[in-house]
């Protein structure tokens, strides 16, 4: 199953990229929500091949995912992929300048099933696709919104 999506954020695709890539910011945002991440790595700026394990609450389950950083081109791309159970995740966050105070962002989402049980929860999110991709350019925009407050706070 593929989730994408696609945003244009009022700010140079440098502050977009630094943004996205402010990983301690992001670990923070995943803490909020009831995440506990860890860092398998040293320092604030990972290398690829470096990764972050998770625990989380999914379904009534405790679950343990891990993270790693696939890809790093700044400030054009950067790829994760995740592994949690039988479930194997690519996400790839492309971005393109379209002026000089303009990005677009977009990103794809992929689940790959590898065992029964990941089979059934992907066809599960199959028949929730629409909520599913709802909710997903509704995160998406706002993110977008916060990065472009924190341009006019900085500029």
């Amino acid at each position: 199953m593929q989730v994408t999506g696609t945003e244009d954020v009022a700010a140079p695709i440098d502050l977009v990229f630094a943004e996205l890539t402010a990983f301690d910011y992001v670990e923070r945002q995943a803490m909020r929500r009831g995440i506990d991440v860890r860092r398998q790595f040293r320092g604030s700026a990972p290398d690829i091949g470096d990764s972050w394990d998770a625990k989380f609450k999914f379904r009534g389950k405790e679950r343990q995912a891990k993270v790693t950083l696939d890809a790093y081109d700044a400030p054009n791309m950067v790829q994760f992929g995740g592994v949690s159970g039988g479930l194997e995740t690519s996400t790839v966050i492309e971005l393109v300048p379209l002026s000089p105070n303009r990005t677009r962002v977009s990103v794809v989402f992929k689940m790959m099933p590898k065992t029964l049980s990941a089979r059934l929860l992907v066809q599960s999110f199959k028949l929730a696709r629409s909520s599913i991709n709802k909710r997903f350019k509704a995160r998406m925009t706002q993110y977008a919104r916060d990065i472009e407050n924190k341009v006019v706070k900085t500029a």
